[in-house]
C-alpha cells in the first residue's frame, strides 16, 4: 500500500477546506498550527496516519477508520489535557497518511510501520511482551492462529505487536470467516483416525472454520488457506485476490464447481472487508441495551440448565400484501447478533394466513436441514407468539423425529415464556437480565421480517 499524496483530486468537503484554509497566513502559524490545516485535508477514509516531530521524525504511528476525524482529534484541546497525549502532542510538527482499503488493512499496516519505526511515543518495542501478538503455529499438521501477549519462542510465525487487543481479536473474527483457520488448542494428527469421531464446534457450525478436529478438511488443503491467510497479512491482498481469481477460474473450467463456489465466496468477503463491522467490537454495529452475559446466565438460572447457552436462533412470522407470508430466522451467539447467520424464508405450502402452519414449515424446513447436514441445533429456539405458536414447533420435530433444542415462545402482550410441557407460563420481572435478552431476540426477529420489500427484489435470500 503506497503512501498518497494530500495533491489527489478533492471531494467537495476537501475543496471546502481549502478555500477556507487559503485566507490564513501561513508565514504567521506554527509548525503545530500548520499541521492542524494539513490533517483537515486527509481523506475521510480508513488509514494510518504519522505525526511527525520538527527534524521530521516519526514519533506516533495510529489507525483511523476516519484519517481526517482521528488525526485532526490530537490538535483539539481536550488532546492537550489528556494524560496518554499532554505530553507529546505539542511536538507535532507535520502529518502524513497512508489510505487503507478497510479498517483490518489499517490494523496490519500499523503493526507494521510501529515494528520497523517503533516511534517513542508508541512505546511498543520488538521484544515487549505487554502487548498483542498474532502467533500461527508452524509444527502443527493443521496449524492454529493465536492471539497472545507471551509468543513463544519458536514453533510459531509472528505478526505484532500490536497497539490494541480488542482490535487484533476483532481482526482475527472478521478474518476466520474468510480464510476459515482454527483457532483451538487441539492437537490434531491427520493420521489419527480418532479425529474422525470428534464432534466440532460452534466455529464449524457457523462456517468459520474448516473442521479439521473432524478431519473434514485435509492438511494440504488447510496450509494453503493458512498460506493465504500469511499473504493476506504481509500486506499482498490484491495480489492474493488475482491469485484466488485464476484458482477460481481454472477449478470451473475443471468443473470443480464446490471449489470455485468457495474461492468465490472467499474472494467477495475480502473485496468487502471494509464493510463487515467495527474491530473493538467484533460483532456488527449495534446498540446493545443488555448485558449479553448477564443475559445467558440469567438464562441458564431461570430455565434450570447444566450449562450456560450460547446459540440462540428467533423465529418471527410476517405477512405482506396479497397473502405471501414471509418468515425470518436470526441468530444470536454468546448474546450478541450473529448476523451470516440469518435467514429468511417463504413460505411454501400455507395458503392464506395461518401463523401456526407457518411456523411448523419453517422450523420443519430449518431443521431438516441442519439434521441432514449435520450442523449443531442452537441451544435455544425462540418462536414469537403464545402456545399455540410453540405447540406448531414441537409438531414440527415430531415430524422429523428429532429431538429439539430448548424450545420457548415469548408472547408479546405480557412477555410471558411458554415452554413445551408447562401449563404455566414463566414470567420473570421486567428488569430481568434473561428477559431483556429474549426480548432482544424476539425484537430483532421481528424487525428482519420487516424487510419484506428486500425479500422480494432478492428472491435468492429465500432458504430453499
Amino acid at each position: 500500500m503506497d503512501e498518497k499524496q494530500a495533491t489527489q483530486p478533492k471531494s467537495d468537503a476537501q475543496e471546502t477546506e481549502t478555500t477556507r484554509t487559503e485566507t490564513v497566513d501561513e508565514s504567521a502559524l506554527t509548525p503545530f498550527e500548520r499541521t492542524a490545516e494539513k490533517v483537515r485535508g486527509f481523506p475521510q477514509k480508513p488509514g494510518v496516519y504519522l505525526m511527525k516531530d520538527s527534524k521530521g521524525v516519526v514519533i506516533y504511528v495510529g489507525k483511523a477508520t476516519n484519517l481526517r476525524s482521528r488525526a485532526s482529534s490530537y490538535f483539539l484541546k481536550t488532546a492537550q489535557e489528556e494524560m496518554r497525549t499532554a505530553h507529546w502532542v505539542v511536538e507535532i510538527a507535520d502529518a502524513d497518511f497512508i489510505e487503507s482499503e478497510s479498517e483490518v488493512d489499517a490494523l496490519l499496516v500499523e503493526s507494521r510501520l510501529i515494528k520497523d519505526i517503533q516511534p517513542k511515543h508508541n512505546k511498543i518495542q520488538k521484544d515487549d511482551k505487554s502487548f498483542p501478538y498474532l502467533q500461527i503455529t508452524t509444527r502443527e499438521d493443521f496449524p492454529r492462529v493465536e492471539v497472545t501477549r507471551e509468543p513463544r519462542s519458536s514453533g510459531v510465525k509472528l505478526y505484532g505487536p500490536f497497539a490494541s487487543a480488542g482490535s487484533l481479536r476483532g481482526a482475527v473474527q472478521l478474518m476466520q470467516r474468510i480464510f476459515k483457520f482454527r483457532t483451538c488448542s487441539l492437537d490434531i494428527e491427520e493420521n489419527e483416525e480418532q479425529w474422525r469421531w470428534f464432534r466440532p464446534c460452534l466455529l464449524a457450525s457457523i462456517k468459520q472454520c474448516t473442521a479439521p478436529c473432524n478431519l473434514r478438511v485435509s492438511k494440504e488443503e488447510y496450509r494453503k488457506d493458512i498460506k493465504r491467510f500469511q499473504m493476506f497479512l504481509k500486506g499482498n491482498k490484491k495480489k492474493l485476490i488475482k491469485q484466488m481469481k485464476e484458482e477460481m477460474l481454472a477449478a470451473s473450467k475443471e468443473m470443480a464447481f464446490e471449489v470455485a463456489a468457495k474461492l468465490r465466496d472467499e474472494i467477495e468477503l475480502l473485496e468487502s472487508l471494509d464493510r463487515r463491522g467495527e474491530l473493538d467490537t467484533h460483532a456488527q454495529p449495534e446498540v446493545f441495551y443488555i448485558d449479553p452475559k448477564k443475559g445467558l446466565a440469567g438464562l441458564k438460572k431461570v430455565l434450570q440448565l447444566s450449562e450456560t447457552p450460547r446459540t440462540i436462533e428467533g423465529v418471527d412470522i410476517a405477512h405482506l400484501g396479497g397473502g405471501e407470508t414471509v418468515a425470518s430466522l436470526v441468530k444470536f451467539i454468546d448474546g450478541l447478533p450473529f448476523k451470516p447467520g440469518y435467514r429468511r424464508f417463504k413460505i411454501k405450502n400455507v395458503k392464506g394466513v395461518d401463523d401456526f402452519r407457518s411456523i411448523h414449515e419453517v422450523v420443519l424446513r430449518r431443521f431438516k436441514r441442519l439434521y441432514d447436514e449435520q450442523d449443531a441445533f442452537p441451544d435455544i429456539l425462540l418462536i414469537d407468539g403464545g402456545k399455540g405458536q410453540l405447540s406448531s414447533a414441537v409438531a414440527a420435530f415430531e415430524t422429523l423425529e428429532i429431538d429439539p433444542p430448548i424450545l420457548l415462545s415469548i408472547a408479546k402482550k405480557e412477555e410471558e415464556i411458554f415452554r413445551p410441557g408447562e401449563t404455566q407460563p414463566l414470567k420473570l420481572s421486567r428488569h430481568s437480565f434473561a428477559l431483556r435478552l429474549l426480548q432482544y431476540v424476539r425484537d430483532e426477529a421481528h424487525r428482519f421480517a420487516q424487510h419484506y420489500h428486500h425479500i422480494l427484489r432478492n428472491k435468492s435470500h429465500f432458504d430453499r
